[in-house]
């Protein structure tokens, strides 16, 4: 009834995990990256038009949606059964809404251009590759990095206000928000002197149904802290 069109180190990742929590039947179709663009294979385009991942296909509707934040959303209200979500007209809730379109809306782009402009210089010919090394360098230093850092710190302040972003109780919002933490973790130090975001990695990394869902799903880099 329910596939993932999984691509190996990607934010699909999520989606098996939440799919996991939920403790429905689904079936994976394996995608790889492009060894040397690291791009989707062009493939996913024949799921969706934008040929990234994740992809979910629902033959209960005849139903094909990308964009994790929409996927997790129609997960849960098909067929949640009031799981994973806070209840609604509440503080809790409010917030649950928030970071489920904070993480791509506004924590990811960042994040994104670090891996660009980090992997710039090396995609250039060579005889300009210097002078690409010293924009890319300027530019992480003047505009991207300040950002990253802005958003980790924010990270951890809520964090050390509630066990999970939404409050005290683990919630959808927390499976969304894990790709940009764990990507940051990877990419940008995000755990160093930051107490509370690692410990909400730890904290999900240790969640059983995260664990079966690396299992089902592959390696996947970002799972390390």
């Amino acid at each position: 009834m329910i596939t993932v069109h999984h691509l190996d180190n990607s934010r699909s990742q999520r989606i098996l995990w939440l799919l996991e929590e939920l403790t429905l039947s689904y079936d994976i179709q394996f995608y790889k990256r492009d060894p040397k663009t690291m791009m989707a294979p062009k493939l996913l385009q024949a799921i969706h038009p934008l040929g990234k991942a994740p992809i979910l296909t629902d033959t209960d509707g005849n139903v094909t949606l990308a964009e994790s934040g929409a996927i997790i959303e129609y997960l849960i209200n098909k067929y949640g059964n009031g799981r994973l979500v806070p209840l609604h007209n509440t503080p809790e809730y409010i917030r649950f809404v928030y970071w489920l379109h904070y993480a791509e809306g506004s924590a990811m782009p960042p994040l994104l251009l670090k891996l660009i402009f980090g992997t710039l210089p090396k995609q250039v010919p060579f005889p300009i590759r210097p002078f690409a090394f010293l924009i890319a360098k300027g530019v992480q230093a003047q505009l991207v990095n300040p950002q990253v850092k802005l958003h980790m710190d924010y990270w951890e302040h809520s964090l050390s206000e509630n066990e999970w972003f939404a409050g005290n109780d683990f919630t959808a919002a927390d499976i969304q928000m894990s790709f940009p933490l764990e990507a940051a973790a990877a990419r940008a130090g995000a755990t160093n002197r930051r107490p509370h975001v690692e410990a909400f990695l730890h904290r999900i990394h240790s969640r059983p149904a995260y664990q079966r869902a690396l299992q089902r799903g592959g390696a996947y880099a970002y799972a390390k802290e």
